[in-house]
């Protein structure tokens, strides 16, 4: 016989008041929600509604997507079309997607850092470019430091121009960089929406599926990440042996003419 392991936390019930402070929403916006069908009804005892684990998940999905830009007639569908069991799931996909991409969070840094950093002097007009594309942040009331969002390619960034390019030809490579990446990325994610996540949709998101999914999204970013570095190495290598032809023909082109 199985011992008791103790209440199931799936079995949690709250208040109306309760579910709304855990969803972190106002009770008119939780029943707004539920007037518009977007949460079940809740179970009755007497005169008080009780909501499950269920409601908590499904109110913090709505909100989640809401806080991402959709408009509440997108959730509105996406969360009607879904089965219960979803929100839950869908939240856990969140929480994957959202952890931090860079090697460590955010940090903060002196302008003064920043430029020894890269063994030059400060220059407050190269830390606008580098917010301009999202790779350092101003700090509000604070004009001798700024965060920076992408500590690894900002220190990479650096370390490019200590090595002897200059800051501006650095910034430079950014927008083409993001440019053709953007392209990389969406052309990956498509694929796998097409052959992964559209099938499961299709199939009625069923609960055993759920797990492969959810694994199939974890390892997007690594295997992604590995198929571009080793194409851009193999890339670059061939460019390196290019310019290297054509100044050693330079070379010997000067060479004859020396000669003659």
């Amino acid at each position: 016989m199985a011992s008791d392991s103790g209440p199931n936390l799936l079995d949690e019930e709250f208040t109306v008041d309760e579910l709304a402070a855990r969803a972190q929403m106002t009770v008119r916006n939780l029943r707004a929600y539920a007037s518009r069908g977007l949460i079940d009804a809740p179970r009755l005892e007497g005169r008080t509604g009780f909501y499950s684990v269920k409601h908590l998940q499904r109110l913090q999905l709505i909100r989640q997507l809401l806080d991402r830009g959709y408009t509440l007639a997108a959730v509105e569908k996406a969360v009607q079309r879904a089965p219960d069991t979803a929100a839950g799931h869908a939240l856990d996909l969140i929480a994957l997607l959202d952890l931090p991409t860079d090697d460590g969070l955010d940090e903060i840094m002196s302008r003064d850092d920043l430029a020894a950093l890269a063994g030059v002097s400060r220059d407050d007009g190269l830390i606008d470019s580098m917010e301009e594309f999202g790779l350092v942040a101003w700090i509000e009331g604070d004009h001798e430091h700024v965060q920076l969002v992408q500590p690894t390619v900002v220190r990479a960034g650096a370390a490019a121009v200590a090595m002897g390019l200059s800051a501006s030809t650095v910034i430079s490579l950014f927008p083409v960089l993001q440019t053709h990446l953007r392209e990389v990325a969406d052309t990956f994610v498509r694929n796998v929406a097409a052959e992964i996540v559209d099938p499961f949709v299709e199939q009625g998101m069923p609960e055993n599926e759920w797990p492969r999914l959810i694994a199939a999204v974890e390892s997007l970013l690594p295997i992604a990440s590995q198929v571009t570095l080793g194409m851009f190495r193999a890339q670059l290598q061939e460019a390196i042996d290019r310019e290297l032809d054509t100044k050693i023909s330079s070379m010997g082109s000067d060479g004859k003419k020396r000669r003659s």
